[in-house]
């Protein structure tokens, strides 16, 4: 395991009322990486943004790859917090 602070950050929009959808993928991500992750911040912000930040690093942009399936989300942050962690079913 990565030691360190691994945080990962959902950035939402308000205007177009996706904190139900970032909470959800939150949600998803916490039960998931409950012994991996440090921290899981929603971002409130503006202009259709939903962005998905692992230690800064932005893993999934809405505007260049759609709305994000919570799998491959799991992927990308388990690649970066927990390599080698199965993910069950996802993985298949």
């Amino acid at each position: 395991m990565t030691t360190g602070i691994q945080r990962v950050q959902i950035e939402y929009c308000t205007q177009c009322k996706w904190l139900p959808r970032a909470a959800w993928l939150a949600q998803e991500l916490l039960t998931t990486f409950e012994a991996e992750l440090t921290e899981l911040a929603l971002k409130p912000g503006t202009g259709g943004v939903f962005v998905v930040r692992v230690n800064d690093e932005v893993v999934w942009d809405r505007r260049e790859q759609g709305f994000p399936e919570p799998t491959a989300v799991k992927r990308l942050v388990r690649d970066r917090v927990a390599p080698g962690k199965s993910l069950g079913h996802s993985d298949r």
